[in-house]
């Protein structure tokens, strides 16, 4: 085991997450660059960019050292019982996890893959959780990088013990550090989108707290054509927004809507609930919105009603703000005030 602090290490599961579920569930970190033999035989950072510079001899300079250091912190730097970050692409939640075993290379599908034994202790925490710098951090385009600024080792081992992030500046008098490393997310470009996308989900959950945020759904569910009636604040019956189409609501499809604005990931008992209040009511179909996520066994069982219940997360509450935007009410918009930009987007060299 690593006798020093844990270090904090961010590794990727795939561009689009195809390997997330895989590592979730059998328990490891796994990366792409499959075009590189074992690293099994390396024992510094300057074998592992000669192994590279050999399998791929005609690889831009600049990319063969980027992935090298890339390579060397997952295989070698990267010691047993330091921490894993992996931002899911599938869901609005971080994994955290403790490195299990030392390197290996693997058949994954029949195909080799770079992998290390990781013990996911919290594969689910909400996004919301984390503060922003640390966030950021985790955006940083890079499929493997330390994270290391503003007491990052110590805010990420309090949260995956289930505590709250203490900040930035509030451990130590800790202030952030200037200190730049070769492979850390501090001297990597950021996913800008991402960054922004943060922003508006922490705005969100500052400002449409409990109730509020049951609010925010009805006026998105109208100005999506449906017409609602809103529970008032207090106990529900489980169902905070009934909806149908048609002047009065009563067309089919019926909807019962369950919102739930706490920052934990609801278990299989909200689901059924509102299974049940579904069936009282006459309802066709259910949305379930949850803004910290949704456990394993809710989406397990989610894919047996898939054309029965809907499942929202804080992304995709933002996603559908994003699309009925311009005719949400305009005291919605002056609590949320939002700005389309775009942005030209430089590929980079990173796997």
């Amino acid at each position: 085991m690593n006798a020093a602090k844990p270090k904090v290490f961010l590794v990727r599961a795939g561009g689009d997450g195809g390997d997330e579920n895989y590592a979730l569930d059998h328990g490891v970190a796994i990366l792409g660059f499959l075009e590189y033999p074992s690293l099994a035989k390396a024992s510094d950072y300057d074998s592992i960019l000669d192994l590279i510079k050999t399998a791929a001899p005609d690889q831009k300079p600049r990319a063969a050292v980027n992935h090298a250091r890339q390579l060397w912190a997952f295989a070698l730097k990267m010691k047993e019982g330091d921490i894993v970050v992996l931002p899911r692409k599938l869901t609005s939640q971080v994994a955290l996890g403790v490195v299990k075993g030392s390197y290996q290379y693997v058949k994954v599908g029949g195909i080799p893959r770079h992998t290390r034994r990781v013990d996911w202790i919290r594969p689910d925490v909400p996004r919301s959780v984390f503060s922003q710098d640390l966030l950021s951090s985790f955006g940083a385009f890079m499929t493997v990088c330390s994270i290391t600024r503003n007491s990052a080792e110590e805010r990420v081992a309090a949260i995956l013990k289930g505590r709250p992030d203490p900040g930035p500046t509030s451990l130590s008098g800790k202030v952030p550090d200037s200190e730049t490393i070769v492979d850390d997310a501090a001297s990597v470009g950021h996913d800008l989108a991402l960054a922004a996308h943060d922003q508006i989900v922490e705005h969100i959950q500052n400002r449409f707290r409990k109730h509020e945020l049951a609010n925010l759904v009805d006026a998105v569910l109208i100005a999506d054509g449906w017409t609602t009636k809103l529970s008032p604040p207090g106990p529900d019956g489980g169902v905070d927004i009934f909806a149908g189409r048609g002047p009065f609501g009563l067309d089919a499809p019926r909807l019962c809507v369950q919102v739930k604005s706490q920052a934990t990931p609801v278990d299989v008992t909200v689901y059924r609930t509102l299974q049940g209040s579904m069936q009282s009511y006459k309802a066709e179909q259910g949305l379930l919105v949850s803004w910290g996520g949704f456990n394993k066994a809710v989406l397990s069982e989610a894919r047996q009603g898939h054309f029965l219940v809907r499942l929202w997360e804080s992304r995709d509450l933002v996603t559908a703000i994003y699309r009925t935007y311009e005719n949400l009410p305009p005291e919605i918009q002056a609590e949320l005030p939002l700005k389309r930009v775009w942005m030209l987007v430089h590929e980079g060299d990173d796997s």
